[in-house]
This record gives structure tokens, C-alpha cells and sequence, in this order.
């Protein structure tokens, strides 16, 4: 999966604002392809007929504010997610960390899934939030918010209903983690060289065509998983989902008896084109965001470019780099004083 490279410049606060603000824009501008993937997922009415039509029929149903419904709680899910992803991750790691301090490409992304599982389950209850508001009409709310969708699921439906479809999330980890270990495996093929001489615009096209390998094949869990979120007998049409179903088994069974086996790729189309501009944005605005603390740091000269400060230590982290300026500091002072009270 695509990953942004730890820069040891930046403190921890700035690295995770960085982030953050990074994703939210990111989440932000491709919103509305992950409202139609959602609803083609869920199968409502407005993606009966294709990828273009549906963005049609979701702006003549519900207008722009359409494309951005549950935008808000898929950006507040950002942040607890990554916490405990980088808290869970950085532990499993070190417990599979040789004498050396190395662990193995295969181990590492082991970690990374079993990581994401456990943020997932911290977070569950935000996308189910998240689905129940996209699959929605907002012009004819059922729910109007975070805190308002949390609450009536949890009244109307009890704490389970929080956490349906779950074991999708586990088991869809496991294809996911194939895709990235193959394609990571093979990348010192695709460029003839070594991974450590991979330059940006490399690492960016290798994190698309991970989460693109990955997405797809454990894509089928997400989607049954979308449908289970959605459905729910006190919501109109059952919450909209285009196949009737008692538990995951059925509904995999009902999607290839009644739509095929390509249903289990519903709104495929819109999650590949999202997977460039999402990462695309991503990596462009960390960038950005870095730039700015960088030079706040006294690392560059300018938050618009990367020319390093003369004299800087790049080695030093920003701690430490703050101490060495003030050292500097004082003993500049003190060499100027004693000069005045030679005088």
C-alpha cells in the first residue's frame, strides 16, 4: 500500500498534521467517486445504469451536496484510524525485528494488516455512519449526522448493528496483503533496479499499483460489507441495498444468483479512477504541508522550494536542532560581551 516516507525533520505533531491535512484534502476533492463506488456497491437505484449516469442521476436527485455526504465522518475517521494504525503497527514491528533492528518486506506488510484490522475495529462504527449517510437521500434524511446517525443505530438496531459486516474487514485484510506483497515483490523487476534507488515519481506509481492489485482482490469482501452496513429493516427499502440477505454467506450467494459474479465489483470503475487523483493529492499536499514546517524549522530557506539552509545540519532532528541554534545563540552573546567589557 502507499505509504508517506517519515521525514526526521518534522516533530511528531507536525508529521501527523500533515497527514491529516493531507488526507482530508485528498478525501475531500474525490469524494463524490467514492459516493457513487459506495452507492454501485450498496446497489441503489441511482447505479443502475453505469458509471457516468450515475453521477447524473445523483446531481438530479440531490444536487452537489449529494457528492459530498459523509464526507465529514470519513475525514473525522482519519484521525483515531491513523493513531492507533501507526501505535499498532510500530508495536508488531518491533516484535518481528531481528538482533539488527530489520524486519522483512513480507513481515512488515503483515504488520501493516494486521494493523489496519485493528484500527478498523476502533473506527468500525464511523463507517457504518459513513455508509448508512451516502446511501441516504439528503433531501429526504433519515439521519442528520455523525452523532444523530450513531445514536438512532444504536437505539433502533443495538450495538451489534454498529459493528456489521466486521469479519469482512478481517478477511478482506488477508487478499489485501497478497496484492501489496506481490506487487512489492516484483517492483525491482518492473525498474531493473534496487528499491532503495526509487525516486518519488517511482514511489508514487508503486503505491497506485499496489492499492490498485490490493483493491482488487479483496474488493468482493468490501462490497458485501458495504450491503450489510446498509441494510437495515427499519430504514425504507431496507436501506436500499438491491439484494435481500440473512448473513454474509447469503449474500454472496443472492449478488451471483441474482446479479453475476462481476456484482461483486460494483462500482469498481470509480474506485480505480479514484486511486491516482487520491494518492496524487495525498503525497502533493504532505509535500506542501512539509515545506512549510521545514522552513519553520530553519530546514529550507523558503516554504516554496527545497533549498536547504546553509550550515544546517540535515542529520539533526528539530529538538536538537533548536538546541544547537540556541547554544550558538548564547555564545555569540557571551563572546560579544566579554569583547564590550574589554572595552
Amino acid at each position: 500500500m502507499a505509504t508517506i516516507k517519515k521525514d526526521d525533520r518534522l516533530t511528531s505533531s507536525q508529521s501527523f498534521s500533515c497527514v491529516g491535512f493531507a488526507g482530508i484534502f485528498s478525501k475531500s476533492v474525490t469524494s463524490p467517486l467514492e459516493v457513487v463506488k459506495i452507492k454501485s456497491q450498496v446497489g441503489t437505484f441511482h447505479c443502475k445504469r453505469g458509471f457516468w449516469q450515475s453521477f447524473l442521476l445523483i446531481h438530479h436527485h440531490e444536487g452537489l451536496r449529494g457528492f459530498w455526504k459523509g464526507n465529514v465522518v470519513s475525514c473525522l475517521r482519519l484521525f483515531p484510524y491513523s493513531a492507533v494504525h501507526l501505535a499498532a503497527y510500530k508495536k508488531i514491528v518491533h516484535l518481528h525485528m531481528d538482533e539488527l533492528g530489520y524486519v522483512s518486506q513480507w513481515r512488515a506488510i503483515f504488520a501493516g494488516g494486521i494493523a489496519g484490522i485493528a484500527a478498523a475495529l476502533v473506527t468500525y462504527p464511523l463507517e457504518v455512519a459513513e455508509t448508512r449517510l451516502i446511501v441516504q437521500n439528503c433531501r429526504e434524511p433519515t439521519y442528520m449526522g455523525v452523532l444523530h446517525t450513531l445514536g438512532n443505530v444504536y437505539r433502533s438496531e443495538g450495538l451489534l448493528a454498529l459493528y456489521r459486516g466486521f469479519s469482512l474487514t478481517v478477511l478482506g485484510a488477508f487478499p489485501f496483503s497478497i496484492g501489496c506483497y506481490a506487487v512489492y515483490m516484483n517492483l525491482d523487476r518492473l525498474w531493473q533496479e534496487p528499491p532503495f534507488r526509487f525516486n518519488s515519481l517511482q514511489n508514487f506509481i508503486n503505491g497506485c499499483l499496489a492499492a490498485g492489485v490490493a483493491q482488487t482482490l479483496s474488493y468482493p469482501f468490501d462490497t458485501v460489507k458495504r450491503k450489510m452496513q446498509a441494510q437495515s429493516s427499519h430504514l425504507p427499502h431496507l436501506g436500499g441495498a438491491d439484494v435481500h440477505f440473512t448473513g454474509i454467506l447469503d449474500c454472496f450467494r443472492q449478488m451471483i444468483r441474482n446479479k453475476g459474479v462481476f456484482s461483486l465489483w460494483s462500482g469498481f470503475t470509480a474506485n480505480t479512477v479514484k486511486i491516482v487523483p487520491y494518492f496524487g493529492l495525498l503525497y502533493t499536499c504532505f509535500e506542501m504541508c512539509k515545506q512549510v514546517c521545514l522552513y519553520r524549522n530553519g530546514y529550507i530557506i523558503s516554504p516554496l522550494s527545497y533549498t536547504l539552509t546553509p550550515g544546517v545540519d540535515q542529520s539533526l532532528g528539530p529538538y536538537e536542532l533548536e538546541e544547537v541554534k540556541r547554544y550558538l545563540k548564547n555564545r555569540n552573546f557571551r563572546s560579544q560581551d566579554s569583547f564590550n567589557n574589554r572595552w
